[in-house]
């Protein structure tokens, strides 16, 4: 498991992203199981209830289920379903953002694509 980064937004929501992540990652597969609530609780020194948010937060979007008496699992299809939320938060956080600021500059669409591209060449 990786630390969380206090970046000033809520733990259950960090702790969500690094399922996420996991998911995306490949560390986590389709139908395995998750860590517990206390197993995350221990890891990032949190409290179980705020580690538990962040999971059932996953459930109710239908990227993870619960087998009773089991624990948590990465329901089948979850993969593609965090890639479509991620590219979504992506589009909203980074790219509409990027072009409401090109459009306060002048900048056309050619010189935005440019910039992209070089940055692209750069990186």
């Amino acid at each position: 498991m990786k630390h969380l980064i206090d970046d000033g937004r809520p733990i259950f929501l960090q702790i969500a992203e690094r399922i996420e992540d996991d998911i995306i990652e490949g560390t986590l597969l389709e139908e395995q199981q998750v860590p517990s609530t206390n197993q995350f609780a221990a890891f990032y020194k949190i409290n179980p209830a705020t580690a538990a948010k962040g999971v059932n937060l996953l459930v109710d979007e239908g990227i993870l289920y619960k087998k009773r008496g089991i624990g948590m699992f990465v329901k089948e299809g979850a993969h593609a379903k965090v890639i479509e939320k991620r590219k979504e938060q992506f589009y909203e956080q980074y790219v509409v953002t990027m072009i409401q600021e090109a459009k306060k500059l002048g900048m056309t669409i050619e010189q935005l694509t440019a910039m992209v591209q070089r940055g692209e060449e750069e990186a």
